[in-house]
C-alpha cells in the first residue's frame, strides 16, 4: 500500500493536528503542545545560555521542502512544457526543485538562505552539498564568463595605481643608485638619507600591490586584510622623504649646505660634487677644496656653494613634489581597500554556520521527536516505529540520543490522559552530548 509521505516538522501543514503557526511563522511543534499537556516546561527542547540544543530546531529557514527531503527528488527541473502531460509531477518528491537562492538576492523579504548556483559571482559554478563531495550542480560544458562586482573593480583600479606609481618609483630610485642620471652621484653623496627612504618607500609598495593582486584575483579576504594593513604602512613610508626634503630646503638651506660642506662631505664627498659640478673648493681652490686633476691652486674654476646651493634646491623640491602629489592616490588606495576589500565577492563573512545554527545531537534528537510524532499520528504507531528504525539505519543515527515521544492526545480525550509509549530517552534529563560544537 503507498503512503503519502508525511509532512516535515519544518513545513508548514494545512491541518492543524501537529503543527501551528505562531504570531511571526515560526513552527510549534507537537513537542510544546504535548508538554502543555504532560507538564513540562515548553522551553525544554528551546536553546538558551545553558543548553547545547541548537537554535536550528526553533528557527529553520525555508530553504527545507519537500523535493529536498525525498530522496527520489530529481537534481534537474522539469521542461515547462512537460508539466500539462504530467500533473504528477506537482508532487512532492516528484521532480520539482525550489529555488536554491542566496548569492545577490540573499537578502530579500522570504528569499532562501541556501547558497545557489554561483552564488558569490565569480564564475565557479560547482557547489559542495556536504562532506561527501557531492555537487549540487554539475559543472557546465562551458565555462561561464567570471563576473566582478564593483568593489573588486574598485579595488582593481586603486592597486593597478599603487602598482604602477610603486614601480615608477623604484625604478627610478635604482637608476639613482647605479648613478645613470646625470649628476646622480651628487643626490646619493648629499640626499642620502631622502634616496634611501624613497626606495624602502617603493619597496613596500610594491610588495603590497603584489599581495593585493593575489588577494583580488583569488577572492583572499585575508590577503586583502593585510593589504589594507601595508597600504597605511606604505603611506607612512611615502611622507618620510617628502618631509625631510621640505625641511631641509624650506627652513635655511644655505646654513644646512655650508655645514654639510664642511663637515660631512669629507674630502671624497668634495671631490665627487666638484667633478659633477665642474668647480673647484667651496668660495675658491683656496678654501675647503680637495685636490685633482681639475681642482688645484692656479685652477680657473669657480667654487661650488653657487652651484651645489641651486642643485640641492631642485632636487629637494623634487623630492617633496613627487611625495605629497603620491598621497591623494595613496589616500584612494587606502579607503577603498577600507571599504571594499571585504565585500570582494557577495558571500557575506566566511560563508560558515554560526555556532548557535549548527546541529548537535541534541538537535537532531528533538527534530526526530517532531518527526516520530507526525508519524505515528497520519499511520499509527507500529508504522512510525518501523519508519524510524529504517530511518535510523540509513542516516547512522544510532548513536544520537533518543527522547520520549508519544502520539497527540485526540482531540475529545481529557487532557490529563497522555501516552505513556517511549522509544527515547528526554533530552531535557540528559546532560550535553560530546558532539556539540
Amino acid at each position: 500500500m503507498y503512503l503519502d509521505p508525511p509532512n516535515p516538522p519544518f513545513n508548514h501543514r494545512e491541518s492543524s493536528g501537529s503543527t501551528l503557526q505562531g504570531d511571526y511563522g515560526s513552527p510549534i511543534s507537537s513537542l510544546s503542545r504535548r508538554n502543555s499537556l504532560t507538564g513540562v516546561p515548553d522551553n525544554a527542547g528551546l536553546s538558551t545560555a545553558d543548553s547545547s540544543v541548537s537554535l536550528t530546531v526553533n528557527y529553520l529557514p525555508t530553504k527545507f521542502s519537500n523535493p529536498q527531503l525525498n530522496q527520489l527528488a530529481q537534481r534537474k527541473r522539469r521542461p515547462h512544457h512537460r508539466s500539462a502531460k504530467h500533473a504528477d509531477d506537482l508532487s512532492p518528491g516528484a521532480g520539482v526543485m525550489p529555488k536554491m537562492g542566496g548569492g545577490v538576492d540573499a537578502f530579500r523579504s522570504g528569499e532562501a538562505r541556501m547558497n545557489g548556483e554561483d552564488e558569490d559571482e565569480d564564475g565557479d559554478n560547482e557547489r559542495v552539498e556536504d562532506g561527501s563531495r557531492s555537487r549540487w550542480t554539475k559543472k557546465p560544458a562551458k565555462r561561464s564568463k567570471p563576473r566582478w562586482n564593483r568593489f573588486k573593480w574598485t579595488l582593481f583600479i586603486a592597486n593597478l595605481f599603487l602598482t604602477i606609481y610603486s614601480f615608477i618609483g623604484l625604478i627610478g630610485c635604482l637608476l639613482t643608485w647605479f648613478n645613470v642620471w646625470s649628476k646622480a652621484d651628487i643626490i646619493r653623496v648629499a640626499n642620502n638619507a631622502e634616496l634611501t627612504t624613497s626606495t624602502v618607500a617603493a619597496a613596500i609598495g610594491i610588495f603590497t600591490c603584489l599581495l593585493g593582486w593575489a588577494g583580488i584575483l583569488l577572492n583572499n579576504r585575508s590577503f586583502l586584510a593585510v593589504y589594507c594593513l601595508l597600504t597605511w604602512i606604505t603611506f607612512l613610508f611615502l611622507l618620510i622623504p617628502g618631509y625631510l626634503s621640505y625641511k631641509r630646503r624650506a627652513f635655511n638651506l644655505e646654513g644646512k649646505v655650508n655645514a654639510q660642506w664642511s663637515q660631512d662631505l669629507g674630502a671624497e664627498g668634495r671631490l665627487r660634487i666638484q667633478n659633477e659640478l665642474a668647480c673647484c673648493g667651496y668660495f675658491s681652490p683656496f678654501v675647503e677644496a680637495t685636490i685633482s686633476q681639475t681642482c688645484y691652486a692656479r685652477s680657473m674654476l669657480p667654487g661650488c656653494k653657487l652651484k651645489f646651493l641651486d642643485f640641492e634646491r631642485q632636487a629637494l623640491k623634487y623630492f617633496y613634489s613627487v611625495a605629497f602629489g603620491l598621497v591623494p592616490l595613496q589616500l584612494f588606495v587606502m579607503i577603498a581597500g577600507l571599504l571594499c576589500s571585504n565585500h570582494v565577492t557577495y558571500r557575506f563573512g566566511k560563508g560558515m554556520m554560526p555556532k548557535a545554527y549548527r546541529l548537535s545531537m541534541t538537535s537532531m534528537a528533538i527534530i526526530m521527536d517532531n518527526y516520530a510524532s507526525q508519524l505515528a499520528e497520519q499511520y499509527g504507531e507500529n508504522v512510525a516505529a518501523e519508519i524510524l528504525t529504517r530511518s535510523r539505519s540509513d542516516l547512522q543515527l544510532s548513536a544520537m540520543p533518543k527522547m520520549p515521544y508519544a502520539p497527540p492526545v485526540p482531540a475529545k480525550a481529557a487532557p490529563s490522559q497522555v501516552y505513556t509509549t517511549t522509544r527515547y530517552d528526554a533530552v531535557h534529563t540528559k546532560p550535553p552530548g560530546p558532539g556539540y560544537i
